[in-house]
């Protein structure tokens, strides 16, 4: 498969395209950075727009969420928009105009396929899991007929879609470099903190490796 994705009418960038990327490593970076996503969908002529988690499997999405989700139900086989954003700094300008924000963002347009078989969902779902967490799903109980029966997992190739990336300093207006207002970057990171265990833990229970040393990359 190569390695850009097509541009298309829908993903090609309006606005400052030499921020927009289409190759797969960057947008891969972006997807693989940041688990939380949105999902676009059109219901019976209105638009909705759910918050969910999403995983990379080479280049196909995965999602997931409720069987009993009208939102997932609807968007089986249905033509859907998903957006992942991550925020790495305030921009600060000389003028109210050109503040701005360092962002990573992905933008993928493609036709919703649910996951049928029960032996591949869950296969999808055990590769979500150890994805954050290594090997994690391997120490947990098995997971219910009823489990299985009450999750639904969607995906779709990632064929048509793009990134947007923003980095750097202000570009302010070339006289109002001569004001004396400050300017800059606020750095934003995502801070992992320290495990807080269930009090109902096992004495017995120690902490695993796979939350100890847990990153988002």
């Amino acid at each position: 498969m190569d390695d850009t994705l097509n541009v298309t009418e829908k993903s090609r960038l309006r606005r400052i395209h030499q921020r927009g990327h289409f190759d797969r490593k960057t947008i891969n970076a972006i997807l693989d950075a940041q688990p939380m996503c949105s999902v676009g969908y059109i219901i019976d002529g209105h638009p909705y727009v759910t918050p969910t988690f999403q995983w990379r499997e080479g280049n196909r999405i995965y999602w997931h969420g409720s069987s009993a989700s009208r939102a997932l139900r609807q968007s089986k086989d249905a033509e859907v928009c998903l957006t992942v954003s991550i925020l790495d700094g305030f921009v600060l300008a000389r003028s109210g105009m050109h503040h701005s924000a360092n962002t990573r963002s992905v933008m993928l347009f493609g036709k919703a396929q649910k996951v049928e078989d029960p032996a591949a969902k869950l296969e999808h779902l055990r590769r979500f899991v150890n994805g954050l967490f290594p090997g994690r799903y391997d120490t947990l109980r098995p997971d219910h007929a009823q489990d299985l029966k009450a999750t639904m997992v969607l995906g779709m190739d990632i064929t048509e879609g793009s990134a947007k990336v923003r980095t750097g300093h202000p570009g302010d207006e070339e006289e109002d470099y001569a004001l004396p207002i400050w300017a800059g970057v606020i750095p934003v990171t995502t801070q992992i903190g320290t495990p807080i265990p269930d009090p109902r833990n096992l004495a017995s229970v120690n902490l695993p490796d796979h939350v100890r040393n847990f990153r988002l990359e």
